[in-house]
């Protein structure tokens, strides 16, 4: 079984990341308060566990998430973790609108209502971002910089963000270069655009949606580039599937509900609960380095950590495939115990 404290390379840096990785979005406040003490309780959970990759951002509660793991790093051995962090919007005094409210006026992040997110994928904006990120986190470095879903602004982050993180690599600022989204073909593009060490993929490698599968992930293989994956759960459908539940952040089709609900029948017929099949599935692919999990407590932490080590029997993957639930393609984990 799956080793959340294993290695793997990130491109060809020389960062090495955890298996199971810690999200940090939920903490952020996302959705709903996290108070200190959660928060706190999930960095302990995870970093007694052995999870030595954070990965935040600025947007993630307008500056609490990064003021979180900086906290929750002090004192620790910083070269004995990987951190990452977003460029692309800063933190600045004033009123959101547009992309940043879900419910009328309020907002995804319950957390800072002062302060706004101005989108910025030019050179100067995000060497002003990486600054203000380090101040934040309370840290002289951050290894990974990921420009954050630059859905509509392909030209503005490759002439500007990219130039400004290649820019960091080569002085040794950051060690690797990187983009994150939901969506997998702008990667795509990017990698015909630039030198990248990783990108962050949410939601489009998963027990439910393997639309990367077919062309993008062979081509990060061939350019080595690395994969830190989230999203495994799809926005909720995979760790409950039931009407009403969300996928890709909306409502769920019918469709999906449907067969998520076939693919728990499936994994509880085996003794595995859906959760750990959704947090195994993804590393049997090479190209994926972590998988990164976003938590609000240490219960939530050391769920995910139990299930990322359930035993689970190759049958169950066959029988997933034989349903057609899971692509004939796709590799799935070899669990069983090795005999010598």
């Amino acid at each position: 079984m799956p080793n959340p404290t294993d290695r793997a390379r990130v491109g060809q840096t020389e960062l090495n990341v955890t298996r199971l990785s810690l999200g940090t979005a939920p903490i952020g406040n996302l959705l709903q308060e996290v108070p200190e003490e959660d928060a706190e309780g999930a960095f302990n959970a995870a970093f007694n566990a052995g999870v030595r990759y954070v990965d935040t951002a600025p947007f993630y509660g307008y500056g609490l998430a990064e003021n979180r793991v900086g906290r929750a790093l002090a004192g620790q051995n910083r070269d004995d973790f990987v951190v990452s962090t977003k460029v692309g919007r800063l933190i600045r005094p004033g009123r959101r609108t547009g992309s940043e409210i879900y419910d009328g006026d309020k907002s995804f992040y319950l957390a800072n209502p002062e302060m706004c997110c101005v989108l910025d994928y030019g050179y100067d904006g995000v060497m002003r971002s990486h600054e203000d990120s380090l101040e934040r986190l309370g840290l002289d470095r951050v290894d990974i910089l990921h420009i954050h879903d630059p859905d509509d602004h392909f030209e503005w982050a490759v002439n500007g963000a990219y130039k400004a993180l290649d820019q960091l690599r080569r002085e040794g600022t950051i060690q690797a270069v990187s983009a994150g989204m939901n969506q997998w073909e702008m990667l795509s593009r990017f990698m015909d655009n630039g030198d990248f060490d990783c990108f962050l993929l949410a939601g489009r490698y998963s027990l439910l949606d393997q639309t990367a599968l077919p062309e993008f992930l062979p081509k990060c293989i061939e350019r080595g580039v690395s994969i830190v994956l989230g999203g495994v759960f799809n926005s909720g459908l995979l760790a409950d599937p039931k009407p009403g539940i969300t996928f890709n952040y909306v409502a769920a089709p019918q469709e999906l509900i449907d067969r998520a609900i076939r693919m728990n029948e499936v994994c509880e017929g085996h003794g595995v609960p859906l959760k750990a099949a959704a947090l195994q599935f993804p590393l049997a692919h090479p190209a994926i380095a972590t998988v990164l999990t976003g938590v609000r407590s240490a219960v939530e932490f050391e769920e995910n950590e139990r299930l990322f080590r359930h035993p689970i029997p190759a049958a169950m993957w066959q029988e997933l495939k034989a349903e057609g639930l899971l692509a004939e393609a796709a590799p799935v984990p070899n669990n069983e115990e090795k005999t010598s």
